[in-house]
This record gives C-alpha cells, structure tokens and sequence, in this order.
C-alpha cells in the first residue's frame, strides 16, 4: 500500500449533507479513520509513558503502602509478583492504562464527532464543550476512585486478621486497581453521555423526570457493587457526584427539548413574520385599549 493510502485511511471522509445523511460505505470509512487515530493516539501515548514507568509505579504502589501503613500492628501483609515475565507484563499493563487515561480527551472526543454528522445544524455547537468536558470528567472520576482506594483496600486487607499473613500479588492489584479507577472514569461519563444520546433525539428529558426515582435507585445500587469494600463512604463517594451529575443532565436534557420544540413551532415563521401568539397578544391589547376609550 502506497503511503498516500495509508494517510488517506486515517482520513475521515467529508461527504455529509446539510441534514447529516451520509452513504453507509462513508460511515464505516469515517468510523474506521477514528478508530486508527485514537490507536495511534494510544501508541504515541503508551511509548511516552514507558518513559515513565518509576513515577508510575510509584503512583499505583502509593494506595497500597498508605494501606499497609494504616494496619501497621494489626495485619503483615507484604506486596509480591510472580513469573519471570510478571514484572514486564506488569510494566506494560501500567503504562497501557496511563496511555488510556491521559488521552481520554482525545478518543472521546471522536466518539462524539462519529455521531456528531447526524445532529442538527444548530446542536453540532455542543461538540466543542463536549470535547472540553468528557476528558475532564473521566479525569475527576479517577482521581475520586484513587483517593477513596486506599480506605478500600484497609478494609479488604483488614479481614486477614493478625494470625495470617496478606500475600498481595502484585499483578492482582494492579487489576483490581485498573478496575477501580476505570469503573470511576466511565461512571462519571454517563451524565454526558445522557446528554448525547438526548441531543440526538434518543433520550428525551421527559423520559428522566419520569424515571428519575428508579435512575436514582439505579446509582446507589451500581454503586455499592461497583466499590470494592464494604463501608458506606466509598459507596457515597461514587452515588452521590453521578447523582448530582444526573440531575444537571435532566436539566440540560428538558431545556434541549424545550428549544427543540420552540424550533419545530415557530421554524416556519420569516425573520419579520409575527407569530400567532404575538398577533393574540397584539389582538388582547388592541380590544383592551378601544374598551378603555369607550
């Protein structure tokens, strides 16, 4: 294959109409350029990582020492890794995930330009704050997993007791760890995503009101599934930003609806055309002026 189709197959194709139609040969090709972008995206960001990798190790470990520190007396637990080729396994599952995180700004923001042809002219402005968000947003979700991790893994660890010994494999931890940071990232998503799928006419808002106490329900229960310990704090610390996170989706949701429905009743009418609620406002006023001449 020539370079020019290499480089033409990391290009999306710009064939879509004015109402977003594109032939499904165009889609697939625009789906496959996206995909190879954030690959390579994801490579670019994996060999930067392995540069990396003590500062890395260093940050996954942390939990696990703050951990073992805080049972200091109570359990002996000791941190090990098994195989010949466990510490280059581990090494490059380490960095994979940081790839992930740290390009997640990226490979977000093409999920969202995928689906973006389809969306009206006037809603495509909402690409920018997307891409200014979902990052963000699976960021703050990490950050929240690893800083409740540590309560976590005092608990888990606790159960041992003091006439056993916690033999941690190391690689075990490490995803376990993944799990946890991940399950955070992408359940701090899910509110934008509402938002997507509301924007593409999928969702609508009325639907979450209906809902909400059942979506509520929902949060709380993926929530104590998706912590690994057993205290309530963990659990709250994931139930309560992706129900207040919610909440602000079902807001933007009915004021989508709302202008959405403002458009389809009023879309006909010209620039300088009155609407018929303003000719009965005008009608009302005329009427009350000539009664108060009389």
């Amino acid at each position: 294959m020539s370079v020019a189709g290499v480089i033409g197959m990391f290009r999306a194709p710009q064939m879509a109409g004015d109402d977003g139609r594109m032939a499904l040969v165009d889609h697939l090709r625009e789906l496959r350029a996206r995909l190879l972008r954030s690959v390579l995206v994801l490579v670019v960001a994996l060999v930067v990582a392995l540069f990396f990798y003590n500062q890395l190790f260093d940050l996954i470990y942390y939990p696990y020492g703050l951990a073992k520190e805080q049972l200091k007396g109570q359990v002996s637990t000791t941190a090990t890794i098994n195989g010949a080729g466990g510490p280059l396994l581990l090494q490059l599952k380490l960095c994979g995930v940081a790839a992930i995180v740290a390009s997640s700004p990226y490979w977000l923001y093409q999920i969202w330009a995928f689906i973006m042809p389809g969306l009206h002219p006037t809603e495509r402005r909402w690409t920018r704050l997307f891409a200014a968000v979902a990052g963000p947003l699976f960021i703050t979700g990490v950050a929240v997993g690893y800083y409740i991790l540590p309560k976590g893994l005092t608990v888990l660890i606790g159960f041992t007791g003091n006439k056993l010994q916690s033999l941690v494999d190391f690689g075990d931890y490490f995803s376990f760890f993944t799990r946890m940071l991940l399950v955070f990232g992408v359940a701090f998503e899910i509110p934008l995503f509402v938002v997507l799928l509301n924007l593409a006419g999928v969702l609508p808002g009325r639907a979450l009101t209906t809902y909400r106490p059942w979506i509520i329900v929902g949060v709380f229960v993926f929530a104590a599934v998706a912590t690994p310990s057993t205290d309530p704090f963990s659990m709250l610390m994931l139930a309560i930003p992706m129900t207040v996170l919610f909440l602000v989706s079902e807001v933007i949701a009915r004021i989508v609806d709302r202008r959405r429905a403002n458009a389809r009743e009023f879309g006909d009418l010209a620039d300088d055309e009155v609407s018929p609620l303003d000719e009965h406002r005008q009608d009302v006023h005329a009427t009350g002026v000539g009664e108060e001449d009389d």
